[in-house]
Protein backbone atom coordinates (compact mmCIF):
# COMPACT_ATOMS: atom_id res chain seq x y z
CA UNK A 1 0.00 0.00 0.00
CA UNK A 2 1.26 3.47 -0.86
CA UNK A 3 1.50 6.17 2.01
CA UNK A 4 0.23 9.25 1.42
CA UNK A 5 0.88 12.28 3.64
CA UNK A 6 2.31 16.17 3.95
CA UNK A 7 5.72 17.22 4.84
CA UNK A 8 7.00 20.04 6.33
CA UNK A 9 6.39 22.44 3.45
CA UNK A 10 3.02 20.86 2.61
CA UNK A 11 3.93 18.96 -0.33
CA UNK A 12 1.99 15.98 -0.97
CA UNK A 13 4.37 13.14 -0.78
CA UNK A 14 3.34 9.47 -1.47
CA UNK A 15 5.60 6.80 -0.04
CA UNK A 16 8.51 7.40 -2.68
CA UNK A 17 11.46 8.62 -3.24
CA UNK A 18 11.52 12.42 -1.70
CA UNK A 19 13.48 13.39 -4.99
CA UNK A 20 10.15 12.44 -6.95
CA UNK A 21 7.52 13.79 -4.87
CA UNK A 22 10.30 16.84 -5.03
CA UNK A 23 10.46 16.32 -9.29
CA UNK A 24 6.52 15.99 -9.46
CA UNK A 25 5.91 19.15 -7.60
CA UNK A 26 8.91 21.41 -8.92
CA UNK A 27 7.61 20.00 -12.85
CA UNK A 28 4.10 21.15 -11.68
CA UNK A 29 5.07 24.27 -10.44
CA UNK A 30 6.94 25.44 -13.93
CA UNK A 31 4.27 24.20 -15.83
CA UNK A 32 2.09 26.79 -13.90
CA UNK A 33 4.14 29.51 -13.99
CA UNK A 34 4.60 29.71 -10.52
CA UNK A 35 8.63 29.13 -10.81
CA UNK A 36 8.73 31.60 -13.99
CA UNK A 37 11.13 30.97 -16.99
CA UNK A 38 14.66 32.23 -16.75
CA UNK A 39 14.57 31.98 -12.70
CA UNK A 40 17.33 30.78 -11.11
CA UNK A 41 16.77 27.79 -8.89
CA UNK A 42 19.69 27.27 -5.83
CA UNK A 43 19.92 24.42 -3.91
CA UNK A 44 19.68 25.71 -0.52
CA UNK A 45 16.45 28.06 -1.41
CA UNK A 46 14.37 24.79 -2.60
CA UNK A 47 15.89 23.47 0.43
CA UNK A 48 14.53 26.25 2.37
CA UNK A 49 11.04 26.14 0.13
CA UNK A 50 10.39 22.45 0.45
CA UNK A 51 12.39 21.33 3.51
CA UNK A 52 14.37 19.07 2.07
CA UNK A 53 17.95 18.20 2.17
CA UNK A 54 20.57 19.07 -0.87
CA UNK A 55 20.41 15.68 -2.34
CA UNK A 56 16.49 15.20 -3.25
CA UNK A 57 17.30 18.25 -4.68
CA UNK A 58 20.06 17.26 -6.64
CA UNK A 59 18.51 13.98 -8.01
CA UNK A 60 15.12 16.01 -8.47
CA UNK A 61 17.19 18.60 -10.53
CA UNK A 62 18.54 16.16 -12.78
CA UNK A 63 15.11 15.04 -13.54
CA UNK A 64 14.00 18.32 -14.40
CA UNK A 65 16.71 18.72 -17.26
CA UNK A 66 16.51 15.35 -18.42
CA UNK A 67 12.94 16.53 -19.08
CA UNK A 68 13.78 19.77 -20.84
CA UNK A 69 12.59 22.21 -18.05
CA UNK A 70 15.74 23.58 -16.32
CA UNK A 71 19.17 24.17 -17.91
CA UNK A 72 21.96 23.93 -15.49
CA UNK A 73 25.08 26.09 -16.69
CA UNK A 74 28.47 25.65 -15.15
CA UNK A 75 29.31 27.91 -12.89
CA UNK A 76 26.44 29.85 -12.88
CA UNK A 77 23.74 27.39 -11.39
CA UNK A 78 20.31 26.03 -12.41
CA UNK A 79 17.55 28.27 -14.64
CA UNK A 80 13.97 26.98 -15.59
CA UNK A 81 13.72 26.99 -19.01
CA UNK A 82 10.07 25.84 -18.93
CA UNK A 83 7.47 25.58 -21.79
CA UNK A 84 6.65 27.88 -24.47
CA UNK A 85 3.36 28.40 -25.80
CA UNK A 86 4.69 27.18 -28.96
CA UNK A 87 5.82 23.79 -26.96
CA UNK A 88 2.47 23.06 -26.35
CA UNK A 89 1.10 24.12 -29.42
CA UNK A 90 3.63 21.36 -30.92
CA UNK A 91 2.76 19.13 -27.68
CA UNK A 92 -1.47 19.26 -28.75
CA UNK A 93 0.17 17.54 -32.46
CA UNK A 94 2.71 15.10 -30.55
CA UNK A 95 -0.29 13.71 -28.54
CA UNK A 96 -2.93 13.67 -31.22
CA UNK A 97 -0.16 11.23 -33.55
CA UNK A 98 0.15 8.77 -31.19
CA UNK A 99 -3.05 9.07 -29.81
CA UNK A 100 -4.69 8.43 -32.88
CA UNK A 101 -2.01 5.68 -33.23
CA UNK A 102 -3.18 4.18 -29.94
CA UNK A 103 -6.78 4.20 -30.84
CA UNK A 104 -6.10 2.46 -33.93
CA UNK A 105 -4.00 -0.70 -32.04
CA UNK A 106 -6.28 -0.99 -28.95
CA UNK A 107 -9.37 -1.42 -31.05
CA UNK A 108 -7.69 -4.19 -32.91
CA UNK A 109 -5.75 -5.51 -30.39
CA UNK A 110 -8.26 -4.81 -26.88
CA UNK A 111 -8.94 -7.88 -24.46
CA UNK A 112 -12.32 -9.02 -23.47
CA UNK A 113 -11.17 -7.40 -19.93
CA UNK A 114 -9.81 -4.30 -21.05
CA UNK A 115 -12.95 -3.36 -23.31
CA UNK A 116 -15.16 -4.31 -19.92
CA UNK A 117 -12.79 -1.52 -18.03
CA UNK A 118 -13.12 0.88 -21.03
CA UNK A 119 -17.11 0.55 -20.76
CA UNK A 120 -17.02 0.95 -17.01
CA UNK A 121 -14.98 4.45 -17.33
CA UNK A 122 -16.95 5.46 -19.55
CA UNK A 123 -20.68 4.68 -17.83
CA UNK A 124 -18.93 6.48 -15.11
CA UNK A 125 -18.28 9.66 -17.49
CA UNK A 126 -22.11 9.45 -18.24
CA UNK A 127 -22.79 9.50 -14.29
CA UNK A 128 -20.82 12.42 -13.69
CA UNK A 129 -21.71 14.56 -16.48
CA UNK A 130 -25.51 13.62 -15.07
CA UNK A 131 -23.97 15.50 -11.77
CA UNK A 132 -22.41 18.24 -13.93
CA UNK A 133 -18.87 16.70 -11.31
CA UNK A 134 -16.50 18.45 -13.45
CA UNK A 135 -13.55 17.64 -11.13
CA UNK A 136 -13.99 13.94 -11.38
CA UNK A 137 -15.26 14.28 -14.92
CA UNK A 138 -11.83 15.83 -16.07
CA UNK A 139 -10.22 12.85 -13.80
CA UNK A 140 -12.50 9.72 -15.10
CA UNK A 141 -11.34 11.15 -18.67
CA UNK A 142 -8.00 10.65 -18.05
CA UNK A 143 -8.58 7.02 -16.99
CA UNK A 144 -10.78 6.31 -19.91
CA UNK A 145 -7.76 7.58 -22.14
CA UNK A 146 -4.89 5.38 -20.05
CA UNK A 147 -7.17 2.49 -20.68
CA UNK A 148 -6.77 3.01 -24.44
CA UNK A 149 -3.18 3.08 -24.28
CA UNK A 150 -2.53 -0.15 -22.42
CA UNK A 151 -4.76 -1.73 -24.77
CA UNK A 152 -2.98 -0.63 -27.86
CA UNK A 153 -0.45 -3.29 -25.80
CA UNK A 154 2.62 -1.06 -26.89
CA UNK A 155 4.78 0.14 -23.70
CA UNK A 156 6.41 3.06 -25.16
CA UNK A 157 3.61 4.26 -26.62
CA UNK A 158 1.68 4.12 -23.54
CA UNK A 159 5.14 5.46 -21.63
CA UNK A 160 5.10 8.93 -24.04
CA UNK A 161 1.50 9.22 -24.13
CA UNK A 162 1.12 9.20 -19.92
CA UNK A 163 3.96 11.79 -20.24
CA UNK A 164 1.82 14.34 -22.34
CA UNK A 165 -1.50 13.69 -20.55
CA UNK A 166 0.80 15.18 -17.34
CA UNK A 167 2.24 18.03 -19.00
CA UNK A 168 -1.30 19.01 -20.18
CA UNK A 169 -2.92 18.22 -16.94
CA UNK A 170 -0.54 20.55 -14.42
CA UNK A 171 0.55 23.15 -17.34
CA UNK A 172 -1.43 26.78 -16.46
CA UNK A 173 -2.96 26.28 -19.64
CA UNK A 174 -4.95 22.73 -19.05
CA UNK A 175 -8.42 22.23 -20.29
CA UNK A 176 -11.06 23.53 -17.64
CA UNK A 177 -14.06 21.96 -17.25
CA UNK A 178 -16.96 24.56 -17.11
CA UNK A 179 -20.27 22.81 -16.88
CA UNK A 180 -21.41 23.75 -21.12
CA UNK A 181 -18.48 21.96 -21.90
CA UNK A 182 -19.67 18.59 -19.95
CA UNK A 183 -22.04 17.28 -22.06
CA UNK A 184 -19.58 17.94 -25.20
CA UNK A 185 -16.71 16.00 -23.87
CA UNK A 186 -19.06 13.18 -23.60
CA UNK A 187 -20.61 12.82 -26.71
CA UNK A 188 -16.97 12.62 -27.98
CA UNK A 189 -15.70 10.06 -25.85
CA UNK A 190 -19.38 8.43 -26.99
CA UNK A 191 -18.07 8.28 -30.22
CA UNK A 192 -14.69 6.81 -29.45
CA UNK A 193 -16.18 4.20 -27.41
CA UNK A 194 -18.74 3.18 -30.16
CA UNK A 195 -16.33 2.77 -32.33
CA UNK A 196 -14.38 -0.08 -30.13
CA UNK A 197 -17.66 -1.49 -29.39
CA UNK A 198 -18.16 -1.74 -33.21
CA UNK A 199 -14.72 -2.30 -33.67
CA UNK A 200 -14.67 0.07 -36.38
CA UNK A 201 -11.05 1.87 -36.59
CA UNK A 202 -11.84 4.57 -39.11
CA UNK A 203 -14.57 5.57 -36.75
CA UNK A 204 -12.15 5.77 -33.79
CA UNK A 205 -9.67 7.06 -35.36
CA UNK A 206 -11.89 10.20 -37.15
CA UNK A 207 -13.59 10.13 -33.18
CA UNK A 208 -10.60 10.93 -31.20
CA UNK A 209 -9.05 13.20 -34.00
CA UNK A 210 -12.52 15.11 -33.41
CA UNK A 211 -12.09 14.93 -29.46
CA UNK A 212 -8.40 16.10 -29.43
CA UNK A 213 -9.32 18.81 -31.62
CA UNK A 214 -12.22 20.65 -29.68
CA UNK A 215 -9.86 19.52 -26.54
CA UNK A 216 -7.33 21.98 -27.83
CA UNK A 217 -9.57 24.54 -28.64
CA UNK A 218 -11.47 24.35 -24.90
CA UNK A 219 -8.02 25.05 -23.55
CA UNK A 220 -7.03 28.15 -25.39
Amino acid sequence: MTLTYKNAAGIKATGMPLSSDLFTNLRKDILQGKLRQGEKLTEQQICDTYHVSRTPVREAFKQLELEGLIETIPNRGAFVIGFSPQDFEDMYELRKSYEVLAVKWAIERITKEEFEKLEEAFEFMEFYTQKKDAEKMLNINMRFHELIYAASHNKMLQHVLSSYQIYIKQSKTANTYVDEYLDDVLEEHREIFEAFQNKEVDAGVKAITRHLDHAKLRAK
